[in-house]
């Protein structure tokens, strides 16, 4: 059951630096490779295919390559990198040999990541809560992609942190504290800010404070896939402005 927006009773203090999940929190992934994949489906002569559940076929490889990463024992490998061998698997779900397409075209369609909007409130929820305190991304994706989302969005991030820093994905451990070690502060120092349950249950283990951010468009209207993992988050709230007049309080 997702906690109605809105503080938690018995809220912690607040913390030194809020840490952002991007991908669903800050950015709409969904409908932005949709649209895209719209395109390239077309010109790969494949416009009978159907580009939403073409991309829910790419995006669900990641969560499931995401939640066995740590134990493939498989050394770190940029999320760029894994974006485009999991388009190569998506196009074979789908009969279409990626041998057989042009690879500039192949490389542009993986950078679709590179280029996703983000939600309608994010930019302005972001310069909010960057006047009250450090804003970073604690995030699996590679610096190199971070950098052009925030570019190609305008968010204001203060640092690039995450998986390639850290070397590992999330939901391990090290992510979290790999990312509080690096900030030199302690895991209670820093906040998660994420749409995903799951992800704020292994913050949570590690310490860290727990902001929610409800996405319910983010699978296009569909339950979220852990969403059994709910909790009573230290805040929640329905945007990322909402959740600025929260910690304004």
């Amino acid at each position: 059951m997702t906690p109605a927006p809105g503080r938690a009773a018995a809220a912690p203090s607040l913390p030194r630096v809020l840490a952002f999940d991007v991908f669903g929190t800050v950015v709409d992934w969904r409908s932005s490779v949709i649209a895209e994949s719209a395109d390239f489906l077309r010109r790969i002569g494949r416009d009978d295919l159907d580009a939403a559940a073409f991309t829910d076929v790419w995006r669900f490889a990641y969560i499931a390559v995401m939640a066995r990463y740590s134990a493939s024992g498989r050394a770190f490998t940029i999320l760029d990198t894994l974006h485009r061998e999991m388009l190569d698997d998506t196009l074979r779900a789908y009969a279409v040999d990626p041998a057989g397409l042009d690879a500039a075209l192949l490389q542009d369609w993986t950078f679709a990541w590179r280029r996703l909007a983000p939600w309608p409130d994010a930019v302005e929820g972001l310069t909010r809560l960057k006047r009250r305190m450090p804003l970073v991304t604690l995030s699996n994706g590679n610096i190199a992609l971070m950098l052009a989302l925030a570019r190609h969005g305008g968010l204001p991030w203060d640092a690039l942190l995450g998986a390639e820093v850290t070397g590992v994905y999330k939901p391990d451990p090290r992510a979290y504290t790999g990312t509080a070690e690096v900030l030199g502060l302690a895991p209670a120092d820093i906040c998660l800010v994420a749409a995903h349950h799951s992800d704020l249950a292994a913050a949570r283990a590690c310490g860290l404070k727990t902001a929610y951010i409800d996405r319910p468009h983010e699978y296009g209207g569909r339950r979220a896939p852990d969403a059994d993992a709910a909790q009573d988050w230290d805040w929640s709230a329905d945007s990322l402005v909402a959740l600025a007049d929260l910690l304004d309080r």
